[in-house]
């Protein structure tokens, strides 16, 4: 679907797009719309349970003295409260009830209520941002589909004023949004077409937009001594991979870096402590954070962000043979430090790390982050609505949580201590890499811990917010790219060079 921006100016064809606030308020359009079809969108209403709340839709077809097909009304709640969010859900609400019904074009008209926090053009930019979220379609396997299935409309134009200003706008947060849908193909992909040696190969396509890719096979982990990494993938076939990418953009080129870590297991049967069979499926995406830190670098550099970034990501295949890692071993980190297994599926654990002891030595970072589909205990404690967030620095962890707030991808941070550390202590090892039932996230985020040689470190644990099971406002069922624009926003906001946009 492509995104045009025009100047108001209602369309002769196609369908028409007007906001509607909480109470039945309607836009200013919206009661020109009502005028010139002698009351109908007020009737239309008035006999249904459209309210304008958020969410809601209501569509009046072929409307009588009106040329569009269709006038589409997309309740945006209250004016007070439709700031970017808001605005984000008002165009990927209009762009859901159109993907696929029938319409090819469609206009949104743009207009300010009283009270609105954001400018028309803002607004614009916002909602164009949304409608291109909610779009997104990871559809290249499918070979037969119903024509009432397939999306129809190509084209989704902004009628706003000031012009110049909402595509400006728009400009910047289009190539967010090229990031988080390359993040989301690579999660969508299925473990037999995205594995270490084919993810590794997709983050080499950054050195397109001037990032430096450099990509460790076993050869050379072995040598720096990763082998709680390396323990992960010996029972696979595939080599597993680290790949470091390093995004220059600051004026000083010696700059500390901020640095993100991802998770990359590109599919996780469990090893010898094999998953059950029902679900397996949906282990294809244990990589989604590496895809993340992928996504953020791409968007970092295709915006040419004024910061020094780099991101190191774990890529491994987690598979029961006879040359996996078995339950009791010990293996020993690049950090010195051993570990005990006693679990093969507590493996994402094991890649970060190693993966995050090499950023900190190497880089010596502003901070680290990492992210993971870690524990199914997250999803016990905070279900699918926020990631977990677990840190020793409470202003890293506070420029986490504001960012998420303001992208709308929430965190919740749980606790650290030395009562959750005591749990992952071994008999024979100087760890084991599992604590228990009791509090399993956090002893998790305890076990990362110990790798990060008290650079300031935060832990994500998006196992709850990387695949969603249902259609959102912004986001079709499936891979969400969680993380992409909340990184991308806490370097905007505290960490690029002053003066940069």
């Amino acid at each position: 679907m492509k995104i045009a921006f025009s100047k108001p100016s209602l369309p002769a064809q196609g369908a028409v797009v007007v906001a509607v606030a909480e109470g039945g308020l309607l836009s200013a359009t919206a009661q020109s719309l009502d005028a010139e079809t002698k009351g109908s969108l007020g009737r239309a209403i008035a006999a249904s349970r459209f309210e304008g709340k958020k969410g809601q839709s209501l569509t009046l077809l072929a409307p009588a003295g009106l040329a569009a097909s269709r006038v589409l009304l997309v309740g945006i709640g209250k004016p007070k409260d439709f700031d970017a969010q808001a605005a984000q859900a008002f165009g990927g609400n209009a762009a859901a009830a159109l993907l696929c019904s029938g319409e090819t074009d469609a206009a949104i008209v743009v207009d300010a209520f009283p009270a609105q926090p954001l400018s028309a053009a803002e607004v614009a930019a916002q909602a164009a941002f949304g409608a291109r979220l909610r779009s997104y379609r990871f559809d290249k396997y499918r070979t037969k589909e119903k024509k009432d299935e397939k999306p129809s409309l190509k084209r989704l134009t902004l009628l706003v004023e000031p012009l110049a200003e909402a595509k400006s706008s728009f400009a910047r947060l289009d190539k967010l949004a090229e990031a988080i849908d390359f993040t989301r193909d690579l999660v969508s992909e299925p473990a037999n077409i995205i594995h270490p040696e084919s993810l590794a190969a997709q983050a080499e396509t950054l050195a397109e937009l001037g990032v430096e890719v450099e990509i460790l096979g076993e050869k050379q982990m072995r040598k720096l001594g990763m082998g709680a990494l390396l323990g992960v993938g010996q029972g696979s076939e595939r080599e597993s991979k680290l790949v470091v990418m390093r995004w220059q953009g600051a004026e000083d080129a010696k700059a500390a870096p901020v640095a993100f870590v991802g998770k990359g297991v590109t599919f996780d049967s469990g090893g010898i402590s094999i998953k059950p069979a029902g679900g397996m499926e949906d282990m294809k995406w244990d990589m989604a954070g590496s895809a993340t830190v992928i996504g953020t670098i791409r968007a970092l550099a295709a915006r040419k962000a004024k910061v020094n970034a780099v991101g190191v990501v774990g890529l491994v295949e987690n598979m029961p043979s006879g040359t996996a890692q078995r339950p009791g071993d010990v293996v020993t980190s690049m950090s010195g430090q051993t570990i005990e297994v006693i679990n093969t599926d507590a493996e994402g654990r094991l890649v970060l790390a190693d993966a995050l002891w090499y950023t900190q030595d190497r880089f010596k970072p502003k901070f680290m982050v990492d992210l993971a589909t870690l524990t199914g205990a997250i999803i016990i404690s905070l279900g699918h609505e926020y990631a977990g967030l677990f840190s020793g620095d409470d202003r890293l962890a506070d420029r986490l949580a504001a960012a998420g707030k303001a992208v709308g991808e929430p965190l919740w941070r749980l606790p650290l201590g030395d009562a959750y550390d005591k749990q992952i202590k071994s008999d024979i090892a100087d760890m084991k890499n599992v604590g228990g039932r009791e509090g399993g996230s956090i002893t998790a985020a305890q076990f990362l811990k110990r790798f990060t040689n008290d650079v300031p470190w935060a832990h994500l644990d998006i196992a709850g917010t990387a695949w969603s099971k249902k259609d959102t406002a912004t986001c079709p069922k499936g891979a969400t790219a969680f993380g992409v624009r909340l990184l991308d926003r806490l370097v905007a906001d505290h960490y690029e060079d002053k003066g940069s946009k």
